[in-house]
């Protein structure tokens, strides 16, 4: 499978250049956050809280969200987001690498996501640590991403009417949409077939 000395190596080897940091509401980072060594590298996820108004209501995302007026710039986002979110506590120490930036036009923001290494230590402290904002905390295995039965369909509403995705299932959650979407990347950097 996918070490971390390769992933480090890809990244190293890419050209990108994170998007320009204004802090505000339409700048957003997220964690892919790794946990383990060598072939066992695990990913964590969190599954959004259903909330009235929250585009993302009940869905399997990563570590994240909205940039405030005192980030200085896109990586004290993702890892303050983080903290509040799981508890882990992210720092230049656990970076690993950008993944490519994404506009989101539905929402008008740009997404900044990064990748961080954690030990085995720091991934026992990830908990739930807001409530109204995080149903679920999970470490799925990288290997998992990668093995073609992970692959399923998701039927979602929208416009009023019910939309087909692709998605990667784990126990009961379903990892798709923009997340899947970040994952892509990823996969394509390490030129890897991701599940779905």
């Amino acid at each position: 499978m996918i070490t971390l000395d390769e992933i480090r190596d890809a990244l190293d080897t890419r050209q990108h250049k994170p998007a320009r940091f204004k802090a505000s509401s339409r700048q957003a980072s997220v964690a892919m956050i790794l946990c383990g060594e060598e072939n066992n590298l695990e990913v964590c996820f969190i599954r959004r809280a259903e909330r009235a108004g929250d585009p993302w209501s009940g869905q399997v995302a990563f570590p994240g969200g909205k940039a405030d007026h005192d980030d200085e710039d896109a990586h004290s986002v993702a890892e303050r987001e983080t903290h509040e979110e799981v508890g882990l506590k992210l720092n230049a120490s656990h970076r690993v690498g950008p993944l490519p930036t994404r506009q989101v036009a539905t929402r008008n923001l740009v997404l900044s996501p990064f990748i961080y290494h954690v030990g085995a230590d720091e991934k026992a402290t990830a908990f739930v640590r807001e409530p109204d904002e995080v149903a679920h905390v999970f470490w799925v295995p990288m290997r998992h991403l990668f093995t073609p039965s992970s692959a399923t369909e998701l039927e979602y509403p929208t416009m009023g009417s019910g939309m087909t995705y692709p998605g990667i299932r784990y126990k009961e959650d379903v990892i798709w949409g923009l997340t899947l979407s970040v994952l892509e990347s990823f996969a394509q950097i390490m030129r890897r077939e991701l599940a779905a």
